[in-house]
């Protein structure tokens, strides 16, 4: 078994639904640590659902974020699975960098 650190990374550009990290096939993925931070001097909302083929599972709903803030997100790890997808919804383009931190395991 081959154990890979990753950050995955996004500067959240706009409102769509964004993806910020899929499990690769054969891959076990343990999300350590998910970081957020404000850097525009709002207070936007975040929403981070994981997804799972045509299901969707709500992890933070419309989470608020005070300006010029950071917000760790996790307080376990989160374990994702083959095909797993990890997604994410600012209320405003351009506030917010978010990082997650992964260990995949193959």
């Amino acid at each position: 078994m081959a154990h890979t650190y990753k950050n995955a990374k996004l500067d959240l550009t706009t409102t769509s639904v964004t993806t910020l990290y899929t499990a690769d096939t054969a891959t076990t993925a343990i999300v350590k640590s998910i970081l957020v931070s404000e850097d525009a001097g709002a207070t936007p909302t975040l929403t981070i659902t994981l997804t799972n083929g045509s299901d969707v599972f709500s992890l933070f709903k419309t989470k608020a974020l005070t300006a010029n803030g950071t917000l760790e997100f996790l307080t376990s790890p989160l374990i994702l699975t083959t095909g797993e997808i990890l997604k994410v919804t600012a209320s405003a383009a351009n506030q917010l960098h978010v990082v997650a931190s992964i260990l995949e395991i193959t």
